[in-house]
């Protein structure tokens, strides 16, 4: 991989960042269940970055768009209620996929201008500084936070809830969580964490579905995703399955 294949989604994410900022505290669209206003400036400048440097784009607001060797699945705005209240949590998420393969993660943090980035075999990194995740073995000391709400107290020490998936997922890779993953019914989609999955991986968190389907293909089926950062806390959560 070389820079050229990140400078795109660099740009996407800041236009994306820049467009949005008129647009909170607008509502809903209207046009589809929980889809905002925002969402949609957001994916029109997805779409023409994107579309414009020659990739094809599955995007959560939009579906498919384009054509090319290369697929960009992007979720515009990841935590769109944090970002349409003021809440400060709410992130672009971009994965390159080749076929099934996932070459390329980007997720910036819109309220903060953090940025996670990763390639295949370059390691994970924030804001240009590698990150590492936690190791932690042990729930007991863990800090843990998910998609829905959990049913029962696994034993951990700390629970969060913060409502942007690719972020918490990057969480998981830079080692402030130790544990990402869904509760109860909840799933969610590649746009929401194959970005995260490769930078989480690539910083050396582990992660598998629950229901043990692969996370890499069908770009537009629901998955069970659990992120952990050791084998150990992975092996004990998918004993569990989604609390």
């Amino acid at each position: 991989m070389t820079k050229d294949l990140m400078a795109p989604l660099r740009e996407c994410a800041l236009e994306i960042g820049e467009a949005v900022k008129a647009h909170r505290g607008r509502g809903y669209s209207g046009l589809r269940e929980s889809q905002y206003h925002l969402d949609l400036v957001a994916d029109e400048v997805a779409l023409r970055v994107l579309g414009g440097a020659g990739f094809r784009v599955v995007s959560e607001e939009s579906g498919v768009t384009g054509s090319g060797e290369l697929t960009v699945v992007v979720d515009p705005i990841d935590g769109s209620t944090n970002c349409d209240r003021g809440i400060p949590f709410f992130a672009t998420s971009l994965a390159v996929m080749r076929g099934d393969e996932l070459i390329a993660g980007l997720v910036m943090n819109q309220a903060t201008g953090t940025v996670f980035e990763a390639q295949t075999g370059g390691g994970a990194v924030r804001d240009g500084v590698a990150i590492a995740a936690s190791g932690q073995t042990h729930l007991a000391d863990a800090i843990v936070s998910f998609s829905g709400l959990p049913t029962r107290h696994l034993g951990w020490a700390q629970l969060r809830s913060l409502g942007a998936a690719s972020l918490e997922i990057c969480l998981v890779a830079d080692g402030s969580l130790d544990v990402f993953g869904v509760a109860q019914h909840s799933t969610l989609n590649p746009w929401d964490y194959l970005a995260g999955l490769l930078i989480a991986r690539e910083a050396g968190a582990v992660a598998s579905d629950y229901r043990g389907e692969a996370l890499e293909t069908a770009l537009m089926v629901a998955r069970q995703p659990v992120f952990a950062a050791s084998p150990a806390l992975l092996e004990f959560m998918l004993a569990e399955g989604p609390i």
